[in-house]
């Protein structure tokens, strides 16, 4: 049975702007499918091992025609500096918008916090 649809729980934090945990090519692929213009990464590379380092993400996501973005957060407090230019890279990228971390949830608090930067 061929799957079409992410197998993955996606969050909207604002419009045209969506967070999720780790991703892999197949879901890029489905994300282009329904109009995803950009993705941004939150995670590390090397976080956990079999996750799929951000270069080999990027080409997937080139190959769909979406910009691929890495911007790793490390677990913890994010700093002033970091919050300031992840929202600058947000503002210029094309939306719709995807964000992911390992669960999602440093790419909800940085989206956060941007927001209210």
């Amino acid at each position: 049975m061929q799957q079409d649809y992410l197998q993955i729980r996606v969050f909207e934090v604002s419009p045209q702007v969506t967070v999720s945990g780790q991703l892999f090519g197949k879901d890029i692929e489905l994300l282009a499918r329904q109009g995803v213009r950009s993705i941004v990464s939150n995670r590390v590379d090397r976080e956990s091992p079999g996750q799929p380092m951000a270069a080999e993400l990027a080409a997937v996501a080139e190959e769909c025609g979406i910009t691929f973005v890495h911007f790793p957060v490390e677990p913890g407090p994010i700093s002033a500096d970091s919050i300031d230019a992840f929202s600058k890279l947000c503002d210029e990228l094309e939306r719709p918008l995807h964000l992911f971390s390992r669960s999602g949830g440093r790419s909800i608090k940085i989206w956060e916090l941007a927001e209210s930067f």
